[in-house]
């Protein structure tokens, strides 16, 4: 987000968005990349920050609405769900 990178862990992901646990917590409506390694490769998802939370359950974080998810992306979701 403008032109610097945060690092962050995905708590909670879905075909529509996901929750990032960072202690950089960007402004409501904030459009920005998510990198996703997926072993040697990068995925990159446009994403839309929908809420902040502080201080809960899942650490603080951002939830975030994906725009136009990637064809690679969906596959990486529906194969975690898969696995539980």
């Amino acid at each position: 987000h403008g032109n610097l990178f945060y690092s962050g862990s995905v708590a909670n992901i879905s075909q529509k968005g996901m929750f990032i646990n960072t202690k950089r917590l960007l402004p409501s409506g904030a459009i920005f990349v998510v990198l996703i390694r997926i072993e040697n490769q990068l995925l990159k998802v446009i994403a839309r920050v929908k809420r902040n939370v502080r201080d809960n359950s899942d650490g603080d974080g951002m939830g975030v609405e994906l725009l136009s998810p990637s064809d690679m992306y969906m596959e990486l979701v529906n194969g975690l769900q898969g696995n539980y």
